[in-house]
């Protein structure tokens, strides 16, 4: 049984050295992690910046009279849906599966 436990353990080990990659631990000791972003430049980190603010500002009050008029351009939702794909932790959810193989559940 011990050794199962001890294959189990390495097993785990090596699956999660692999698999935790959403987020990656401050480089300040400061027990907080990072989660980033990919953006091509500052123009699109500008845009979705505005538009995150754009949602929220509608989502609180969807009678403000229409916030894309302001500067002629809709909210992207796209690119705000991509943004939050990339943060989505696939590796990890895919860890989880494994570890649930491993320990038979």
């Amino acid at each position: 049984m011990e050794t199962t436990e001890i294959r189990n353990l390495e097993v785990l080990k090596k699956l999660a050295s692999r698999s935790f990659q959403t987020l990656k631990p401050a480089p300040d000791n400061s027990k907080t992690y990072i989660a980033q972003i990919k953006v091509s430049n500052y123009v699109e980190l500008g845009g979705l910046i505005t538009d995150l603010l754009k949602l929220c500002i509608l989502a609180l009050d969807p009678e403000i009279p229409k916030i894309a008029d302001k500067n002629n351009e809709p909210v992207n939702v796209g690119l705000i849906l991509e943004t939050v794909l990339q943060l989505f932790p696939l590796e990890e959810m895919a860890f989880l599966s494994d570890v649930g193989e491993v320990v038979g559940e």
